[in-house]
């Protein structure tokens, strides 16, 4: 590669998406609808720094899409709208707190080709206030063709009809650490329901600090912490802490315990209670997780609306 060429390449790499789009177009090139400039407000980062403050975001997407009769006809419904791309990164952001702009873009890209008639798209997303300049990363994605034919890539809870509703239980540790644990978990493996369990603080006395945000995670931890004393009790109780290993326990029968510090720490609307309060936090999982039912074992109680107290194993 020559000189000249090496110049070319290096510019056009720095050049916004609709730019590198014209550039790495075929002989026949596709329509293109663009959104440039979208900043937004957004609490990202995967530094403790990040965390608790916002900082503005800017997207430049490009997607390219199949060609329609709308320019002939002047018909609005036979066109892809704009809003197909403002609406995918406002609903991925409503959706949960991401440490990575990678993932962020990934996630924004799956949501835009969602849609039948989108074929690539370029995503630029950049933080403007880490740093004197900006940073940021730029992806291209394209559908995926399976047989000749387009379908759109998305992730399995992007999916309604393949949605699974989890049986949420919450175990106290007077079964976690008591005799009847077997037959509980037995009871739990067997249910007609994918179940998650959740549990309380370790009995253990967990230090204290003045700083309120360390004393969550510490209580949080925790939690973890009983999480793998469960999981050491019986193989067959898997520790997760990410919504897509959840995803994937819940539609392959895995038995599932929440490790919790991960999504209530990246939830974008966090749980009121504070893991102090194991079980109003376990409440707010189940409705994150449109659970059937959350069941109560090992505590006393009347039932409420999606909560059950049961006593018995065969109860369940």
């Amino acid at each position: 590669m020559g000189k000249h060429d090496m110049t070319n390449d290096s510019s056009l790499a720095f050049e916004l998406p609709h730019i590198r789009a014209v550039a790495t177009s075929g002989k026949d090139p596709l329509d293109r609808i663009s959104v440039r400039d979208y900043t937004r407000d957004v609490e990202i980062g995967a530094f403790q720094a990040e965390r608790g403050v916002t900082q503005r975001i800017r997207f430049n997407v490009v997607l390219e899409v199949s060609r329609n009769a709308a320019a002939q006809s002047d018909d609005v419904d036979q066109v892809l709208s704009y809003d197909t791309i403002t609406e995918a990164i406002d609903a991925q952001l409503a959706d949960e707190r991401i440490n990575l702009l990678e993932t962020l873009a990934e996630r924004v890209a799956e949501r835009v080709l969602e849609n039948p008639k989108s074929v690539r798209v370029f995503v630029r997303i950049e933080k403007l206030d880490r740093i004197p300049g900006t940073l940021g990363v730029e992806i291209v994605r394209n559908r995926v063709v399976l047989k000749d034919v387009l379908r759109p890539v998305t992730t399995p809870r992007e999916r309604p009809d393949t949605e699974v509703h989890p049986l949420v239980i919450f175990l106290s540790n007077e079964v976690l650490h008591g005799a009847d644990l077997a037959a509980w978990l037995d009871a739990i493996a067997g249910h007609r329901l994918p179940a998650i369990i959740c549990l309380e603080q370790a009995r253990a006395t967990a230090p204290v600090s003045e700083i309120a945000a360390a004393n969550r995670r510490i209580a949080l931890l925790s939690i973890e912490q009983n999480a793998w004393v469960l999981a050491a009790k019986d193989k067959r109780c898997v520790v997760v802490d990410s919504r897509t290993e959840l995803d994937w326990a819940m539609k392959h029968g895995q038995l599932s315990v929440w490790a919790p510090s991960r999504i209530v720490l990246d939830a974008v609307q966090g749980p009121k209670a504070g893991a102090a309060e194991p079980f109003d936090l376990a409440r707010w999982f189940a409705a994150g997780f449109s659970a059937d039912v959350m069941a109560v074992i090992g505590q006393s109680g009347a039932d409420t609306d999606g909560v059950r107290y049961v006593n018995l194993p065969s109860e369940l």
